[in-house]
């Protein structure tokens, strides 16, 4: 009998960890959908420094948050709650199994190290939004020197409030899957970034007049909005956390559902709301939509119905389109990919919309976790962004934002025939 308690045991390890290992994998195919989307919507002069952003802040966010962010957030918290005790480096890599039947009295659901993988993952998303909202004009190595600080303090501090059992945890503050703790986050460090960098020259004129500067590949910026969709169902869905028994198993059947009506949900919301605007079916506005309805059930993909969520993901597309006019037209934030407003101010409307399904939600603690990742955040990095101007400038010259980022940061052209004579 004790056998058979030990394989079972074992089995529900193994599979509670591959699925934890394969659900990592759908959030890490994100960073493609990000890079397809940004490279979308900025002008083909700046396509291989978008890129080149994107595979590196990945590769920046993997090993700060192996050194000492993941150990931030998940080591340990202080009796306030608000700091943390485990400030080591790297990993480790023990048994935990071994430990749960040799008698422990926890049984872990899954390897420590596939928990690191998929929290590592979430780290890179956060800082993916930041990217496109200061493209276009902002030094490459500034952004890298950002990216360090972001993934490896300021993102795994306001991690370990919720997630790692401080103290938003313990005041009731609610995020499934990180609509405050990764999307709001990244938005509010991009906030504080575009603020200090300004707006691209000739986007605001002096008369008030305000230029459009399309993007240069909507069919990419659609293909990176299907790829995030699909890499979603990893984000909530591997939220879960396991899948081992018929109840997680139901669970986790049901957070892809409304991860997926939701987001179907922010594209129809979005569509109608800038056909009404606009009077044309804007389809940036629908793939923003979509990435809105998806930010929007981020916060709590499991309690409401299909239909519920069908209906918040139509709010968030609304949302991000007026969001979007507004940054644009009210208040002259220059924003290329209106990150700021899928990810900020629809995760805030997330968070909210978790009082409309579980009962457990209070909105005295959603409004306290809303207010203190946004005002830790913003804070942190506007002192990081105005000490990183100060010792190396954040902002490319007159001449390179005219050539363009790829020349003047990375020495070429990701559409080389566009601007080289034929031979």
């Amino acid at each position: 009998m004790e056998q058979l308690s030990g394989d079972i045991l074992q089995t529900k390890y193994a599979l509670d960890t591959f699925y934890f290992l394969v659900m990592g994998a759908f959030v890490m195919w994100m960073a493609a959908g990000f890079s397809m989307l940004e490279a979308g919507l900025v002008r083909s002069k700046n396509t291989a420094e978008i890129l080149t952003k994107n595979i590196v802040l990945y590769s920046i966010a993997c090993v700060m948050y192996m050194l000492i962010g993941y150990n931030i957030m998940y080591g340990g918290v202080s009796e306030s709650g608000w700091l943390p005790t485990g400030m080591g480096f790297g990993l480790g890599a023990e048994n935990e199994l071994e430990a749960v039947l040799a008698g422990g009295e926890e049984p872990p659901y899954y390897s420590k190290l596939s928990d690191f993988f998929f929290q590592v993952v979430f780290v890179a998303t956060a800082m993916s939004i930041v990217s496109g909202a200061v493209a276009e004009r902002m030094k490459l190595w500034a952004f890298f020197a950002f990216a360090i600080v972001l993934t490896g303090f300021i993102y795994p501090m306001q991690g370990m409030w919720k997630w790692g059992g401080g103290a938003l945890d313990a005041a009731g503050f609610l995020d499934f899957a990180g609509s405050g703790v990764v999307h709001m986050t990244g938005a509010a460090a991009a906030l504080a970034g575009v603020l200090l960098l300004g707006a691209r020259k000739g986007k605001y004129g002096k008369d008030g007049s305000i230029n459009a500067i399309p993007g240069a590949n909507l069919p990419l910026a659609t293909l990176g909005t299907f790829i995030l969709w699909l890499g979603w169902f990893g984000f909530n869905g591997g939220s879960e956390l396991k899948v081992s028994d018929v109840a997680e198993a139901n669970a986790v059947a049901m957070v892809f559902v409304n991860t997926n009506m939701a987001a179907a949900g922010g594209c129809i919301g979005g569509l109608l709301i800038a056909r009404l605007w606009f009077g044309k079916a804007d389809l940036t506005m629908a793939l923003n939509g979509a990435l809105a309805g998806l930010v929007s059930i981020t916060a709590e993909p499991l309690t409401p119905s299909p239909e519920l969520a069908t209906l918040i993901g139509v709010i968030g597309g609304a949302i991000v389109v007026a969001s979007i006019v507004l940054m644009d037209t009210k208040f002259k934030i220059d924003d290329p990919v209106g990150a700021i407003s899928v990810h900020g101010v629809v995760g805030i409307w997330g968070l909210l919309a978790v009082c409309l399904s579980n009962p457990e939600a209070t909105l005295g603690a959603q409004l306290m976790g809303i207010g203190v990742i946004f005002a830790w955040v913003f804070g942190t990095s506007f002192i990081t962004w105005y000490v990183v101007k100060a010792l190396f400038g954040i902002r490319v010259s007159e001449e390179e934002e005219y050539e363009g980022l790829d020349v003047g940061e990375c020495g070429l052209n990701a559409y080389p025939e566009f601007t080289q004579s034929r031979t």
